[in-house]
């Protein structure tokens, strides 16, 4: 069913005259630019609206969307190129979606209550782990609560209200709180995360900086006190878990046919701003609290 895109394309136009301004401002006079030698008829406002589009649209899989979904918009795309011509134009758009997304994590609002944690994206299935080239030195050997699989990780921080305040990508070996304190470097208030962020080292550099790490006990721990807000936040935790499994399950964040590096970072940070882009997220509701 065909959508009206008047909306997104103003707001992806918009923020591209901008973004293009500052790049061009930051770029020193003497620098030479390489231009490209085929100049593509598609814009970039386009060829991002069109990326975004794919994200808001029924279709699984982007081939198809291509050549079965986006005909319906031949009017708003009259140049439109060939599939082919496509996927080799959507590196282009990597720094623009880049900013696009630090943009829309600056924006997001700081309530005092914040969730952190991280999830796999695996690149192939297991069986082909030593065969794989495609993400060479890229992608990292990892495990998970459900195993080992190769790939990616990527680290996310939201506020009750399901925005997303920061967000990094890193090999699937890193350990999830080592991209923690820049992820969280404007954020104060309470942070809330699993077991596996438990470190006193990291929770001593978080509150010097008026943020408190916030998480369960194992069980060779002693037991911390806690306010009630908190011990019944640290239970509103699964908020994150539902943040993620709408990015894989509607969004389609993680799948095993990726032919470019570039190409996946780009699905991945749209896949991040669809999301982002949308009125209703899911959010935390108040109604435990008693009022005065």
């Amino acid at each position: 069913m065909k959508k009206d895109i008047t909306e997104l394309f103003t707001f992806v136009d918009d923020f591209f005259k901008c973004a293009d301004k500052l790049i061009q401002s930051q770029c020193l006079s003497h620098q030479k630019i390489r231009s490209p030698t085929r100049i593509p008829e598609l814009s970039m406002s386009e060829i991002m609206t069109i990326i975004l589009l794919f994200q808001h649209s029924p279709c699984k899989n982007f081939k198809y969307f291509y050549k079965g979904y986006l005909p319906l918009y031949a009017e708003e795309f009259p140049r439109l190129c060939s599939y082919n011509r496509f996927i080799e134009l959507q590196p282009r758009a990597l720094p623009y979606l880049t900013l696009l997304l630090y943009w829309i994590c600056a924006q997001a609002e700081k309530t005092g209550i914040s969730f952190i944690d991280a999830t796999s994206l695996a690149i192939c299935h297991n069986k082909r782990i030593y065969s794989h080239k495609v993400f060479k030195d890229i992608a990292k050997l990892g495990k998970t609560t459900k195993g080992w699989f190769l790939g990616l990780k990527l680290h996310i921080v939201i506020n009750e209200k399901g925005e997303i305040q920061g967000a990094k990508l890193t090999p699937g070996n890193v350990d999830d709180r080592t991209p923690v304190p820049e992820l969280t470097k404007k954020l104060v208030g309470l942070l809330f995360g699993d077991k596996g962020y438990v470190k006193q080292e990291l929770f001593e550099e978080l509150y010097e900086r008026d943020l408190k790490l916030i998480t369960g006990l194992k069980k060779n721990m002693k037991n911390k006190l806690m306010t009630w807000q908190e011990k019944i936040l640290l239970r509103k935790r699964s908020i994150i878990e539902t943040v993620f499994d709408y990015l894989k399950n509607k969004f389609q964040l993680e799948h095993t046919r990726h032919r470019s590096p570039w190409n996946a970072i780009v699905h991945i940070l749209s896949t991040l701003i669809a999301y982002s882009l949308k009125s209703h997220k899911p959010k935390i509701k108040f109604d435990f609290l008693i009022p005065n």
